[in-house]
């Protein structure tokens, strides 16, 4: 039996070497044993045969390193992941398998090498009161190494999971305006697994975006965030699809599994409820590929009703929203709605306090037939108030209301959901 106590560290690392040396002689049966323990241990790492197949090949791999480098005192600084553990790591990485389950597996391996390594050290010929020194020479080791390691898994998961994403994220960008532009037949049942959305469900889409200033660079994530959330809030049956149009803004569709009647109110009191919410427009529920675009489509166009009026604070728009998808249609042409509407509601469609209210008693008295008492009513004012004011209105045009009032109920509309941007800002 061996007793190295006045020959020191030489001796230490002799017998580390013995004890690698001949553990290496066994690395099949090694491998095996830390193999089984992971898979028995963890069970995120049971994806598949083949992922199975690739941890045996990986375990080997950083087992066989590990036992070299003690065998030949290597360095930890000139340790580098094995091919087969690098590979494993990056299609753990492309399967979502959570980085920490991967950094608990490297724990668990050491645990059962280090349990290892000291079943060998019972049987060597090493005095008892030696043992330890070894052990805890070996032991150190074992951790410069696991730790090199695990810095190494880390850099090469983050990695690759970040260009996964990009890459899915690009693939499903693409897929989806495909979607929209409707060029070509499309194989449902194939894209909507692609895209990881169910496409033959009803949807409600949602245009979401920041205004330019102010940015700070993270707001994609601030609006999947939003996303997510309104879609918990409206019930939806499965996850939301987000798609990103640009550094500011993106595109997004709820799924459900039938008509929601009440989902558009649903996320509307959640985004006025939100004190850093996202501007929000919101189409119509449709099912299908054809509901899919259309209520994009219609998203789109709230969107753009949206724009067009220049709110300084967030707003909720949505297609279902009383002659906001006519107002849309008409919006093509800021500055020629300008003209137009100028043409038709003359000095009444000046930018002032007192035209607006004008326009808003004018607008409520043609929509009920013309009634002063209906519109009194709804306007919670005296009939008597109403005829003045809408005498006043008539006045402020210029001419009789009698003759194009399909032109001055559209003009009103337009009026009503662009404001200042179709108003004549010195009067008339």
């Amino acid at each position: 039996m061996t007793s190295f106590r006045r020959n020191g560290e030489a001796e230490v690392d002799r017998c580390v070497t013995t004890i690698a040396a001949r553990m290496q002689a066994r690395v099949a049966d090694i491998s095996a044993s830390i193999h089984q323990a992971l898979e028995e241990g963890i069970p995120e790492l049971r994806a598949d045969a083949h992922t199975v197949e690739l941890l045996g090949a990986s375990v080997r791999g950083n087992v066989d390193t590990m036992l070299h480098a003690l065998n030949h005192d290597i360095p930890a600084t000139r340790i580098d992941l094995p091919a087969a553990a690098d590979e494993y790591t990056r299609r753990l990485a492309r399967r979502g398998v959570p980085l920490t389950a991967l950094v608990r597996a490297y724990h668990l391996g050491q645990r059962r090498a280090t349990e290892l390594v000291f079943a060998e050290l019972q049987v060597a010929a090493i005095a008892p009161v030696d043992r330890f020194l070894v052990g805890r020479a070996i032991a150190t080791r074992l951790f410069v190494y696991l730790d090199r390691v695990i810095q190494q898994v880390v850099a090469v998961y983050e990695g690759e999971r970040e260009q996964w994403l990009e890459t899915r994220n690009s693939v499903r960008a693409l897929r989806v305006r495909e979607l929209l532009a409707g060029e070509k037949a499309i194989d449902i049942d194939g894209t909507s697994e692609q895209i990881r959305y169910p496409l033959r469900w009803h949807h409600l889409a949602l245009i979401v975006w920041y205004p330019e200033t102010g940015a700070h660079g993270n707001e994609l994530s601030q609006l999947q965030r939003f996303v997510r959330a309104s879609a918990e809030k409206a019930g939806t049956a499965a996850g939301p699809l987000f798609v990103a149009d640009d550094q500011l803004s993106g595109w997004a569709w709820l799924p459900y599994r039938s008509a929601r009647p009440d989902a558009v109110a649903d996320v509307r009191g959640f985004a006025t409820a939100q004190r850093d919410a996202p501007w929000v427009a919101i189409g119509t529920m449709a099912p299908g590929v054809p509901g899919f675009r259309r209520s994009h489509r219609l998203a789109r166009g709230a969107r753009s009703v949206a724009l067009a009026r220049g709110e300084a604070e967030p707003a909720v728009i949505a297609a279902e929203d009383p002659g906001l998808s006519v107002a849309a249609l008409l919006g093509s042409g800021i500055a020629e709605l300008r003209e137009w509407v100028g043409d038709v509601l003359g000095g009444l469609a000046s930018d002032t306090g007192n035209d607006a209210r004008l326009r808003e008693t004018l607008q409520v008295f043609l929509r009920t037939g013309s009634s002063y008492k209906t519109a009194a009513a709804e306007l919670d004012l005296h009939a008597n108030s109403v005829k003045y004011r809408v005498g006043r209105a008539i006045s402020r045009r210029g001419r009789p209301i009698t003759e194009d009032r399909l032109d001055i109920e559209l003009a009103l509309l337009i009026c009503h959901w662009y404001g200042p941007s179709v108003l004549l800002a010195d009067g008339a």
